[in-house]
């Protein structure tokens, strides 16, 4: 949703160069396309998890750009998929639920996989929303799938040929929609990256250590809370600590791990990953639970920041 634009002259303190053109900007596709690749790119620092195993992003995130006098608030959104979880249902709706809301919608396919049906659901919705649509082919420096293969889904207003992980293209892209931002104010500080405060990035950066370091059903399966936070200026520390939850006893056992290596692999990795988001040393301390079937239940999908409605 749109808020109040921000003030940028801050409070007491010189003023900035003012923003003049700012908007909102859906990076939507199918899973696994490199939405997120694409929003770590254009921000220059890890704000939304990766991996190369599909349904990874579960909540939207915006992700704040601001240069040149204009802001962009890019929307990483889960990839729009079929599925009968709730939990599925959720991501979808998810993904969707932004369109109203953003002046230009990127609509990423990929170059390697190429065509997918999941591609021409998420087409149909775009060409209904009558929102201007930017086609952006990405992983165009592995893959051969033709840019022509992907324009009848859409009648795009421009196409971009990208490659997310090494940057290719990404610059003439984002000139491209800073053209397209309507005169604006800047809606969030010029410093913001995101809209998420720190607790629910640090339950991602757990999340996405578990899909690394196991397989199978286990990431999809898994869902993490911070229980508690405490912050130690005097001796630059921070402590978390947080809940792995899984559906049954026996993916608990493998989280956990052999005398518990896997969870100490899991923690060790993303306190690193906070250590360089918070500029602090992290003490991170994680246990896992069992909640039956979590995924199917909405009261727990709820409890777990998703929720599920209709």
């Amino acid at each position: 949703m749109r808020g109040e634009a921000f003030d940028t002259r801050g409070e007491g303190g010189p003023e900035r160069p003012p923003v003049t053109r700012s908007g909102f900007v859906g990076i939507l596709g199918r899973p696994n396309v490199g939405k997120s690749t694409l929003l770590n790119r254009v921000l220059g620092q890890k704000v939304v998890i990766t991996s190369p195993k599909p349904q990874t992003t579960r909540n939207r995130v915006a992700g704040v750009l601001t240069r040149g006098g204009v802001q962009m608030v890019f929307f990483d959104t889960p990839g729009v998929h079929g599925g009968e979880k709730l939990l599925n249902r959720y991501m979808v709706k998810e993904a969707l639920a932004c369109v109203p809301d953003v002046d230009v919608a990127l609509f990423l396919v990929d170059a390697v996989t190429g065509r997918h049906r999941d591609d021409e659901v998420l087409a149909e919705h775009l060409g209904r929303s009558g929102k201007p649509v930017i086609l952006v082919v990405n992983k165009a420096d592995q893959g051969r799938t033709a840019t022509e293969a992907f324009l009848d889904l859409v009648t795009p207003v421009s196409v971009h040929r990208i490659s997310a992980l090494t940057g290719e293209g990404v610059d003439e892209l984002l000139e491209d929609l800073a053209g397209r931002m309507p005169e604006g104010p800047a809606y969030f500080p010029e410093d913001q990256l995101t809209d998420r405060p720190e607790r629910f990035l640090a339950e991602e950066f757990i999340r996405e250590k578990l899909f690394e370091l196991t397989g199978e059903e286990i990431p999809y399966s898994v869902a993490v809370t911070v229980e508690a936070w405490e912050e130690r200026p005097e001796t630059d520390l921070v402590v978390i600590h947080a809940t792995i939850h899984v559906e049954r006893p026996s993916q608990k056992g493998i989280v956990i791990g052999k005398g518990g290596r896997l969870i100490k692999e899991v923690g060790r990795r993303a306190r690193l990953d906070l250590e360089a988001l918070l500029g602090a040393r992290v003490f991170l301390d994680l246990h896992v639970t069992v909640d039956r079937n979590w995924t199917k239940d909405p009261r727990a999908l709820r409890r777990f920041g998703y929720e599920v409605r209709g």
